[in-house]
């Protein structure tokens, strides 16, 4: 996941290549809550892990539930047969509504049956998302809830700590047309009461619930009923307006459940394949976790992609999706039947031939965030011209290339905010896009945008670059990670190819010596050696042929060696190719001698290093003694006074700065000042 204050995407192009899915957030957290309120232990397979279901986790481990996380991934979860070990505990569920709503209708029911007390808080949005209907269906039965805030709006405290008696024997009514989330709640919550326990009014007794209004999202209250039916609770409705539980209903484990992929997620991968040109390596893309055998009304957002020009297959749990009407169609869309995935119509309504409206959205105002007037603001920064509504939203791409404009979007710590905008970047006027606190993705998707730019292509020249050059020991390489580490882009250490064609020449008992290598014949072995070197950087450490080198490449013999072989023309050619190739998406930070002059001269950004050798040498003196190795300072500064001559001097791509390189002397500096100052030049240079 990105950890970043924002994620700069460069124009992109084309897209191809397969993409497995996180598990369904909607189904993850009603399996997790089912799984605690039933009798025995359930497995829960492909949990998705997320935001979300960490606070529902959280949240059942307070109350009292054994959750145990196996080795292959899946959670077991001992059910609680809907008792309650703890009766008072407060419950933070973050932004969650799908853990909000659902367990305040379960401990207000558990608490009032067997005593007890919870207070459930949330970030400050989620103290903005109305909860009212849900309270007055529950107070409708006599159960203790109380508002600790705004009327109307979480936080809640639950139960009064004594039982009280509920009335069950009137239809409970509650609101459908604000959020579909409501009834789910009931639905979840009302079994544990159906069976007669004591301080219930009727015995063993079926319970009806009648959804006044229309009711929006219907295909979410599906994946609820196909659920509790999984959990041994069968429920009867009459159309989507009266919803009747049986008498002595309760939960059993269905022993292992498994959580198929989350369908809005694929709303993503399925506009970028509807949108995105072929490239060399493949046609579309590739869908797995999710597919015609689904329970998530989202599904159904292929039809609306297909509508606009989407070529799809399917199967029971894949999607392929490739361009083919192109520009796509516009259309009018009641999208009552795909709330959350609508929201990435109206990004592929910017690259439509017309006006796009998407309509009975009204949810979206209750959501993460007042999603349609977020969508209108940040998509008019793009160009577009938009329209809104109550409960409706109508999109006018901008009208040619030139009319689009880079833009910095703002997520508002709404997770689909941030993905469907990203596919903004694939825009025909060729302009970059910011998206803001791009971390906001962990709540249902945490590697998005990894999964994104694994698929996604862009011109070359479009990738952005920063380069680091200086001497040895100047600081280089912590500058590049610490700079590649805020942007979010990969970092390549030049220096640490070099070392490694040192360490593999010492491994394969080649000499690197000086004299060794004013042999013809050998400096031709060691250019051979490095055309062939397997390498791989992986989470912090340097791979050579499947083996860790990493403490290798950190020696003063190493360090010297790289100085050597870096001189040899074979070498450098053999290495030329393998650094440029790791210019990828989203960027890329790259630290060295010769990135801004030789290997990437057309790089956004060049830095050159300076302090002086004595400075250098004592900061390579205190990182030796450091690591409990014995230095002696003269002895390094001699060492580092040598290197820089052989830099300077050498025939083949000197040490010298690009002339059109940024000075920055960092002897006084601390790295984040250096650091600063770095992000302060590349800010200059953005069009945001």
């Amino acid at each position: 996941m990105f950890d970043i204050p924002f994620l700069d995407i460069p124009p992109l192009v084309g897209a191809a290549g397969d993409v497995a899915l996180p598990g369904s957030k909607s189904i993850s957290n009603r399996v997790l809550l089912l799984a605690a309120l039933s009798e025995g232990c359930t497995t829960v397979h492909d949990l998705l892990d997320s935001d979300d279901t960490r606070v529902m986790l959280q949240a059942l481990q307070t109350l009292g539930c054994d959750i145990r996380h196996q080795p292959d991934g899946s959670v077991r979860i001992t059910g609680l047969a809907g008792q309650l070990p703890i009766t008072n505990a407060e419950l933070f569920l973050g932004n969650a509504g799908t853990a909000m709503r659902p367990l305040a209708a379960a401990l207000a029911l558990l608490a009032a049956v067997n005593g007890g007390q919870f207070l459930l808080t949330g970030v400050a949005r989620m103290h903005e998302r109305p909860i009212g209907d849900l309270v007055d269906a529950l107070a409708q039965l006599g159960c203790p809830i109380a508002y600790t805030g705004q009327t109307g709006y979480p936080p809640l405290r639950v139960g009064s700590g004594e039982p009280v008696a509920l009335d069950l024997s009137q239809p409970i009514r509650v609101r459908g047309d604000v959020s579909s989330q409501f009834l789910t709640a009931l639905l979840l919550a009302l079994p544990l009461v159906t069976q007669g326990r004591p301080g219930t009014a009727q015995c063993g007794q079926s319970i009806t619930i009648e959804v006044q209004g229309e009711l929006i999202s219907k295909p979410y209250i599906d994946i609820t009923l196909n659920l509790l039916a999984r959990f041994g609770v069968q429920i009867e409705r009459q159309g989507w307006q009266t919803f009747t539980l049986p008498a002595n209903a309760h939960y059993v484990s269905p022993g292992d459940i498994h959580v198929e992929g989350d369908a809005s997620s694929a709303s993503y991968f399925i506009a970028l394949g509807a949108l995105a040109a072929p490239v060399a390596s493949g046609d579309g893309i590739r869908i797995s976790g999710v597919g015609t055998e689904s329970i998530q009304g989202d599904i159904r957002f292929i039809e609306a992609a297909e509508s606009m020009g989407a070529i799809t297959e399917s199967g029971p749990n894949w999607l392929h999706v490739r361009r083919g009407c192109w520009p796509l169609r516009p259309i009018t869309l009641d999208c009552n039947h795909i709330p959350d995935a609508a929201m990435t119509l109206g990004v592929m309504a910017l690259y439509a031939s017309g006006t796009t409206r998407l309509t009975n959205i009204a949810s979206w105002r209750v959501k993460e965030t007042d999603r349609i007037a977020a969508m209108a603001t940040e998509l008019r920064k793009l160009g577009a011209t938009v329209d809104e509504g109550p409960d409706w939203i109508a999109i006018t791409p901008p009208a040619t290339p030139q009319d689009w404009r880079a833009a910095s979007i703002h997520t508002y710590d709404d997770h689909r905010m941030a993905m469907c905008l990203s596919l903004a970047a694939f825009n025909p006027g060729q302009v970059p896009v910011r998206i803001q606190d791009p971390k906001c993705v962990a709540k249902t998707f945490p590697d998005y945008f990894e999964a994104l730019m694994g698929v996604a292509s862009a011109a070359h020249a479009h990738i952005p670059v920063v380069c680091i050059d200086g001497p040895t020991a100047s600081g280089k390489g912590t500058l590049a990670a610490a700079v590649a580490q805020r942007l979010g882009y990969h970092v390549l250490d030049s220096g640490a190819l070099y070392r490694l064609v040192g360490v593999a020449a010492e491994r394969a008992g080649l000499s690197t010596s000086t004299a060794a290598l004013s042999d013809p014949a050998q400096a031709e072995r060691i250019a051979q050696l490095a055309r062939h070197m397997r390498v791989r950087f992986q989470a912090g450490a340097v791979l050579l042929d499947d083996h860790d080198v990493s403490q290798a490449l950190r020696t003063e013999s190493a360090g010297m060696a790289a100085s050597r072989v870096s001189a040899l023309p074979g070498v450098r050619e053999a290495l030329l190719q393998l650094q440029r190739d790791f210019r990828q998406l989203p960027g890329l930070v790259a630290d060295g001698r010769d990135m801004g002059t030789v290997v990437f001269p057309d790089a956004a950004l060049k830095v050159y290093l300076t302090a002086s050798a004595a400075c250098r040498a004592e900061r390579r003196h205190a990182q030796l003694v450091q690591r409990g190795e014995k230095a002696i300072i003269q002895d390094l500064l001699q060492a580092l006074e040598q290197r820089d001559e052989q830099d300077k001097t050498r025939t083949h791509a000197p040490l010298k700065p690009a002339e059109d390189a940024v000075l920055l002397d960092n002897s006084e500096d601390t790295i984040e000042q250096s650091v600063s100052k770095v992000m302060g030049w590349w800010s200059r240079k953005q069009p945001f």
